[in-house]
């Protein structure tokens, strides 16, 4: 089978489980060269870069921890050297914002540390990368950022995360319009609820989850193989022609 990503060059930010190893598994089987960043699961990464590799693909890890500011300089001067030395260019062709942390913080429970924790890696660090990124990545490219349904239909429980995210949705669409004279496309894929590690304490509760699965027109959690299947579709030739868009894979969450 063709590989639709055969030759291009990806960052996926927070790649070392759920969503964004899906994604970087997906991208990496399409025939991207794919770099993936974690933060504290050094294990994890390793282990994806090594599923990876076993199934064909070319990976490698890059810790980032996104809460500090310094870490984008720093993230993509590793980049450069690991593209440089495995392609001869530090060229970029596909960038995946993903990375995220604890988004459950709720209005009562708030303070000023958890409200620039969240901010930093949801909203700033995604800003600051697309920006370092501008002079490494091809023209015709894409970028494509993690939103999630909460963006729109907010999660009382975590107000934080649901701004932090529509914030992501109006980026996504100023993005679009400032780099599609450069033939880059730009959109965000908004996740509902996903069976990840994240949540599996929660899924242990079957009222929960039964709760939840009764505001899905689909009826079920999602699965990340699914988000992937929808970055790698934009993130391909046959995507082109999309961009400013929010995209909702979330099986028909609160319709």
């Amino acid at each position: 089978m063709e590989q639709s990503l055969k030759g291009k060059t990806a960052l996926v930010t927070g790649g070392s489980r759920g969503i964004g190893r899906a994604i970087a598994e997906r991208l990496a089987k399409d025939g991207a060269t794919v770099a993936l960043t974690y933060n504290a699961s050094r294990s994890g990464a390793h282990e994806a870069v090594a599923a990876i590799e076993k199934d064909g693909g070319t990976a490698f890890a890059i810790q980032a921890d996104l809460v500090d500011p310094r870490t984008v300089p720093a993230l993509f001067q590793r980049l450069d050297d690991e593209l440089i030395k495995r392609n001869g260019s530090k060229a970029l062709d596909i960038l995946v914002n993903n990375a995220g942390n604890t988004g459950w913080v709720g209005f009562k429970d708030a303070t000023p540390d958890s409200w620039d924790t969240l901010i930093a890696v949801y909203a700033r660090a995604p800003f600051f990368i697309v920006q370092a990124a501008l002079d490494r990545l091809a023209d015709g490219g894409r970028i494509i950022n993690l939103s999630s349904a909460a963006a729109t239909k907010p999660v009382t429980a975590a107000p934080i995360y649901s701004m932090a995210k529509a914030a992501i949705n109006n980026l996504t669409h100023a993005l679009a319009s400032e780099l599609g004279p450069r033939g880059i496309t730009a959109n965000a894929v908004a996740p509902g609820y996903t069976r990840t590690d994240a949540n599996a304490a929660f899924r242990e509760d079957p009222e929960l989850v039964k709760a939840v699965e009764a505001q899905i027109a689909l009826g079920r959690f999602g699965e990340p193989s699914e988000i992937a299947a929808v970055v790698a579709f934009l993130a391909s030739d046959a995507g082109h022609w999309v961009t400013g868009q929010t995209i909702e894979a979330s099986g028909g969450y609160k319709l």
